[in-house]
């Protein structure tokens, strides 16, 4: 005999899961005992969102679905920031919730909670199971789910007798087929040959990679288009790390923090190759007036996505790998120096002023400190200020990736993501960088940060106040003032994590050595002026 949970956790190994991320409560009890008798690792977190936001960490650098877990009630409901963060950024999740006894269903007793309802307008698909003999085959369903056409959460709500019943034996299947869930793949030949015809005929065409094009592992592919057609690339925030520093044809993230170069290229603009992103409004703000003067070519897995914000004349639907392979097969024979010399000739180099002025400069620290990590390294970004001093002032080499809550703009994301990162690979460097306000939302992840020996590097901007709200509305900076933070090296400490912190520019080269140095995780607290804007080089 097997009982309903020791058939969840044999469907986990099934799907290949090493280690799931959750916090346990009545309504998951029998999953953890199933758990305990496995090989899965289990990472106990402080906080039920900071579950998801592992997972989603753990799923972009491993490239499997992260799984996470929580109790009914208040346990699936602390989840719901993760699963929307996830499904706003293409993230593979399974997030599986207890739920109470299927005969109490609906009459409102102790922790009860319509989870599936609640999130049904931010995950891909949600079950609640009924039937223990069903657990195989809705796994099987939620990680094909998870993990095909555009990513995303996926949601298994699972009452506790479900969990108890016992059956003789289960079935797993090795395929599935779900009517009606069909992801297109190769996209339409014909739009295919449009978008090289309208590529060969542009005299001023540009490439925007957004996150999809990381998810789908296709920078080598726009390289090659780039390369052979001398097409400038930009990208979306989420699309940041996907080409590297040097490489030639890069004019930088664009949008209102983004760079001059990039936003210039996409004003005069002819033909706009669109490769896996929404492009939403902090990427381009006039989205109208792009349409209006630029031919779209929008390539995305997700017809949903493709003419959402920019009307669109040729859409392809498929998986960007796919349609860019064919696109390279029938490479556009045509180049377009003249356009490119004109584009790189608007990049310009950040100069940073290394002089003391009682503050750390923010963007100035990042710039040295990513510089400083290896190649492969993962930078993790929190939301607020710190996200675009990341983004835009980060050096991005062949192999770094970059993470952050792009779509949802979650606070309190990078903490829990970064531990997410450095289990899905240990051999990798991983630095996160979030501010004094969103660390506090996350800094109960410290204990977890001990517990799993995670040797991550953690940054805080310390501005003591919301820096983004204040920068956009500084005549209320009342409503903004951090004034009693607490002593985040002290806390460090506490929790048996070295700590320290800078408050000048010339502090900066030997704290980064420390970090560098420092045996186990590190925790360096930068002090920074609270007018310190993030706006970047906007035209």
């Amino acid at each position: 005999m097997i009982n309903g949970a020791e058939i969840i956790v044999k469907c986990l190994q099934k799907e290949n899961t090493e280690v799931v991320f959750g916090y346990p409560g009545a309504a998951v009890l029998p999953l953890y005992n199933a758990l305990t008798q496995s090989d899965i690792k289990n990472i106990l977190v402080r906080f039920e969102q900071n579950a998801g936001h592992a997972a989603s960490g753990y799923a972009r650098i491993s490239g499997k679905p992260g799984v996470c877990i929580a109790t009914s009630g208040p346990g699936a409901t602390n989840l719901i920031t993760a699963i929307a963060c996830a499904y706003m950024d293409s993230i593979p999740l399974v997030a599986i919730t207890g739920q109470v006894r299927s005969d109490l269903l609906g009459r409102d007793v102790f922790q009860e909670v319509d989870i599936t309802g609640a999130c049904e307008p931010f995950t891909k698909h949600s079950y609640i199971c009924m039937d223990t003999a069903q657990l195989p085959k809705i796994i099987k369903q939620a990680f094909h789910i998870a993990s095909t056409g555009r990513k995303g959460p996926v949601l298994i709500d699972i009452p506790v007798d479900i969990q108890e019943n016992e059956l003789e034996d289960f079935c797993y299947e090795e395929k599935v087929e779900i009517a009606g869930y069909k992801p297109s793949v190769n996209g339409h030949l014909r739009q295919i040959k449009n978008a090289v015809l309208a590529l060969e005929q542009a005299q001023r065409p540009v490439i925007c990679a957004g996150g999809g094009a990381i998810s789908s592992g296709a920078g080598d592919l726009i390289r090659t288009i780039s390369l052979a057609c001398d097409i400038p690339v930009v990208t979306t925030m989420m699309g940041q790390s996907l080409m590297c520093n040097k490489d030639e044809n890069y004019l930088g993230m664009l949008g209102n923090c983004g760079k001059k170069a990039a936003n210039t290229a996409i004003k005069n603009a002819d033909v706009i190759m669109i490769c896996g992103g929404r492009v939403g409004d902090r990427a381009v703000a006039a989205p109208d007036q792009v349409s209006k003067q630029a031919t779209i070519i929008h390539i995305d897995v997700d017809p949903a996505e493709i003419g959402k914000n920019l009307t669109t004349k040729i859409p392809i639907v498929g998986d960007l790998n796919c349609v860019l392979t064919a696109i390279t097969e029938q490479m556009p024979k045509v180049k377009h120096t003249k356009w490119l010399e004109q584009c790189k000739a608007q990049v310009t180099q950040t100069e940073y002023d290394e002089k003391d002025k009682g503050f750390v400069d923010p963007k100035l620290f990042i710039n040295k400190l990513t510089s400083a990590l290896e190649d492969n390294a993962v930078i993790v970004a929190d939301v607020g200020q710190n996200q675009i001093w990341a983004a835009d002032n980060s050096v991005f080499k062949c192999g770094t990736r970059f993470l952050t809550s792009g779509g949802l703009g979650a606070m309190g994301y990078s903490v829990p993501a970064a531990i997410g990162a450095k289990i899905a690979d240990n051999s990798r460097q991983v630095v996160a960088i979030c501010g004094d306000g969103a660390f506090q939302m996350q800094m109960m992840e410290l204990s977890t940060v001990v517990k799993t020996n995670s040797d991550i590097k953690i940054i805080i901007m310390n501005n003591q106040c919301l820096g983004m709200v204040y920068e956009l509305q500084p005549q209320n900076s009342e409503f903004t003032k951090l004034s009693c933070n607490p002593d985040f090296t002290a806390l460090a400490k506490a929790y048996g994590i070295n700590a320290k912190s800078i408050t000048e520019n010339s502090q900066i080269d030997a704290a980064i050595q420390w970090l560098m140095n420092t045996d186990g995780a590190a925790v360096l607290e930068c002090a920074v002026d609270p007018t310190e804007t993030s706006m970047g080089e906007r035209e």
